[in-house]
């Protein structure tokens, strides 16, 4: 169980839109190994997006198990998920998240400051993340003065500045042209290969599960295809 980073067991969610029920998952059961680069992918209302939030403890089952690098996220307190999400996951959302008055360098340093590290450590690793992504000379840029591709970009940065556990990425091409899409999926496939993170993503789009060895296709809430395939170099 120590290579397993991710469980699901009997996951439900259900919502409720206008009093009608709405069964986003339907008894999901899911094991994501250390190193994997797993897609989410189905049609839209097919529960990709509801899973990786409840992964990512962004959102709660209704019943079953999950469990993220062996810690059980069932009965933890909001403050203990925070901490959680904090210390073991990596977020990259669609719409980036940046806090638009901090340059690059500060929105990847924001993070390690929440975690207690010190000015200089955190510094340090802000800027050498920032530099990995070919970001060096734009650290003093706030969001704003950065190009949609740049803006995801520092939000890797961010996201992986900690080593987490697990990186989840929503929609991660969503706002993407097509080139700055395969500038960022091969990112994300250094960080899977070369880093060994465990990479899972949301996605509608065929060129991101293109790059992902796995691929786990959702239909009602449910899992209808599980497929591990080779990922040309």
């Amino acid at each position: 169980m120590n290579d397993v980073v991710v469980v699901c067991r009997g996951v439900t969610k259900t919502y409720q839109q206008e009093l009608i029920p709405v069964h986003a998952l339907r008894g999901v059961d899911l094991d994501i190994s250390r190193g994997d680069f797993v897609s989410l992918s189905g049609p839209s209302g097919s529960g990709k997006s509801t899973l990786l939030n409840v992964i990512g403890g962004l959102d709660r089952p209704d019943q079953g198990e999950v469990s993220i690098a062996g810690e059980s996220l069932i009965g933890l307190s909001e403050s203990a998920l925070a901490e959680l999400r904090l210390r073991k996951i990596g977020f990259v959302f669609q719409a980036y998240n940046l806090i638009p008055v901090l340059s690059a360098l500060e929105n990847v340093e924001f993070i390690l400051q929440l975690q207690g590290i010190s000015p200089v450590e955190r510094r340090s690793r802000a800027q050498a993340a920032l530099e990995s992504l070919g970001l060096s000379s734009m650290s003093q840029r706030r969001p704003g003065e950065l190009s949609g591709g740049q803006q995801q970009r520092v939000a890797i940065a961010r996201a992986i500045v900690t080593n987490p556990a697990l990186l989840l990425a929503d929609e991660p091409s969503a706002n993407l042209d097509s080139t700055t899409t395969e500038e960022l999926l091969r990112l994300l496939q250094h960080l899977n290969r070369d880093q060994g993170m465990t990479i899972v993503t949301a996605t509608h789009d065929p060129i991101v599960m293109g790059y992902t060895s796995r691929r786990v296709q959702l239909k009602d809430g449910a899992i209808a295809q599980d497929s591990r395939v080779p990922v040309p170099a």
